[in-house]
């Protein structure tokens, strides 16, 4: 619900900034997204960054699509450009946050955690991001366990 939400501040506060033909290729693609049409989705949100490589909605949802098409390394890069690109510090912690799922995934802790920490400087309320730093903190602990 809360990711719903940023990114409908991010659309409704970047709408003027951005010509008819990306808005309309990123709403494109958020209605392939709402049908879990993932990779048509991504190729919308693709054509917006051609488009406008500086739009700030078209990589978000370009993470969103990739993580659900389980292309973590990819989707943590478009967050991190995400997270660059975004004013609003709610908005940015949500993609470093989201940067950091995608971490996870690739069983990347370190990374992850560092991804969360910076999430938290901007949010520190958010306890989702709390969480996911202790469980990163965790697998990180058992990785080094094992190795020994």
């Amino acid at each position: 619900m809360m990711k719903k939400l940023i990114i409908l501040l991010v659309v409704a506060f970047s709408i003027p900034l951005y010509g008819q033909s990306e808005r309309s290729l990123i709403r494109q693609g958020n209605q392939h997204y709402d049908k879990d049409k993932f990779a048509d989705a991504e190729v919308n949100y693709r054509k917006s960054l051609e488009k406008n490589k500086d739009t700030r909605q078209g990589a978000f949802n370009l993470g969103d699509a990739l993580f659900r098409q389980q292309r973590y390394g990819e989707a943590a890069e478009q967050y991190r450009i995400a997270s660059e690109k975004l004013k609003d510090d709610v908005a940015r912690a949500q993609a470093l946050h989201n940067m950091g799922n995608a971490l996870l995934k690739e069983q990347k802790f370190p990374e992850s955690i560092n991804a969360y920490k910076e999430a938290l400087k901007l949010n520190p309320k958010d306890e989702d991001t709390k969480y996911n730093l202790e469980y990163a903190k965790r697998m990180l602990q058992m990785q080094q366990q094992q190795q020994q």
